[in-house]
């Protein structure tokens, strides 16, 4: 529950229209960026903006948990956030640091 929480609590802060890796959120929360995927994975409500966290190459997740990869690419779209192509975020342009 505590590793929801941080994670959780991390994901939080990340501004409308930036994005994090997993990666980040990961040696933030000293884990391995394996646990924070699979701790985005289980939220299941929208308070937390887990569509803000991608792969360390910019790729959007492939099975989305809240919708898809279409609903997070619309999501981050909604926030004027650019892709290089279908899947991939600009990082260099979006990407956050804490």
């Amino acid at each position: 529950m505590i590793l929801r929480d941080e994670t959780y609590d991390l994901v939080r802060k990340i501004p409308r229209g930036k994005v994090v890796t997993y990666g980040q959120l990961a040696n933030k929360l000293k884990i391995d960026p394996r646990m924070v995927g699979w701790v985005l994975h289980a939220n299941h409500t929208r308070e937390v903006p887990c569509h803000r966290v991608v792969n360390r190459n910019g790729r959007i997740a492939p099975n989305f948990g809240l919708g898809g990869w279409q609903e997070q690419k619309k999501r981050l779209e909604l926030e004027n956030v650019e892709f290089s192509d279908m899947m991939h975020v600009n990082l260099d342009k979006f990407r956050w640091q804490f």
